[in-house]
């Protein structure tokens, strides 16, 4: 699997460079003033966000980041050379926590966008800044001081505009792959998705949407089952959801047992979830017959419930098209005809 959600590293900034005790040294003049000069700043620890990464798999095998440390001055008033920063780059969507607290330091949600994780330590400054008067050849210069080192904690949560949620083997994967550019991979059995699958839908060069694959849930993924909490944080960034229900289905409690779990996941993991705008999709209608869930009931009572639905099947392309309108409606105040 090449994607990782949640990753810990330790980071270090520089130390200061030590200042220079130092004297002038030139011929006639026997007694020179002091020269010694400043030590260099310790490089800082920088984290910055690119839309060249989509996940934090680099952690896995690199979780130490130091900056260089200041150089000590030196004599005839030359000051040491700065520690170099380290840069340490994450996809866009990375929050930044502290792991034992849980306080959120950055969020960092743009191309470029950047936050100083840690300073570098401030150099020393050599002994031509501490002639006095009465002490005009000082042999004292300051150390430079230390840089920090922590621990944090880097969290991913997906950056998208639609997100698909429903259970194992709703058929998310297959739509993901019909409306957008994306090709995941699609097998039949659940959690066959472990990771969020991203997309893009191209209506023109001015118009485009990205799209996550949110992985299938399962009841209890509120308290963390089957990978629940993992999947259900990217839900999060979602300005609409899609709700898949699979119209072969065979609920237990009721016509709409398969939606009612998912949605009572999403309550239970944050209530904030239950407002986001959704649009339920009721898919594989290329496999329906009389055997299955009246399709009109299931509508009817959605609606009754005050949501949208729209019967689709990827196979065929069945409402493929209605789907389009619906979210050049949604977020481009279009009516897509």
């Amino acid at each position: 699997m090449d994607f990782l959600d949640e990753a810990l590293i330790t980071a270090k900034s520089g130390d200061g460079g030590r200042g220079c005790v130092s004297f002038r040294r030139a011929r006639f003049i026997p007694k020179g003033g002091p020269d010694g000069g400043d030590g260099g700043r310790g490089g800082d620890v920088i984290v910055r966000a690119t839309e060249r990464l989509n996940s934090l798999i680099e952690f896995r095998y690199r979780r130490l980041f130091k900056a260089q440390n200041g150089q000590p001055g030196r004599g005839q008033n030359q000051s040491g050379k700065d520690g170099k920063d380290v840069v340490i780059e994450v996809p866009p969507g990375t929050i930044i926590e502290d792991p034992d607290t849980g306080e959120t330091f950055a969020d960092l949600v743009t191309d470029s966008q950047e936050y100083l994780l840690l300073e570098g330590g401030r150099g020393g400054w050599g002994n031509q800044h501490f002639a006095t008067s009465t002490n005009r050849a000082p042999r004292r210069a300051q150390p430079g001081l230390p840089g920090e080192e922590k621990r944090f904690r880097f969290i991913l949560k997906t950056l998208a505009h639609v997100g698909l949620i429903g259970l194992p083997n709703a058929g998310k994967s297959t739509l993901l792959s019909r409306l957008t550019t994306a090709r995941p991979k699609i097998a039949d059995y659940p959690f066959t998705t472990l990771i969020p699958n991203l997309g893009v839908i191209v209506f023109d060069h001015e118009k485009t949407l990205t799209v996550a694959d949110i992985p299938g849930l399962i009841e209890g993924a509120s308290q963390g089952r089957g990978l629940g909490h993992d999947f259900l944080k990217h839900v999060e960034r979602t300005t609409l959801l899609l709700h898949l229900i699979d119209i072969t289905g065979v609920p237990q409690k009721g016509p709409l047992d398969d939606f009612d779990k998912v949605e009572n996941e999403l309550g239970a993991y944050s209530a904030s979830l239950t407002q986001k705008r959704r649009v339920v999709l009721i898919t594989k209608m290329d496999l329906y017959t009389s055997e299955h869930r009246d399709v009109q009931d299931v509508i009817e009572i959605l609606e009754q419930r005050g949501y949208d639905a729209i019967p689709v099947s990827a196979l065929s392309g069945e409402g493929l098209e209605e789907v389009k309108k619906m979210l050049l409606r949604e977020f481009f105040h279009e009516s897509g005809n």
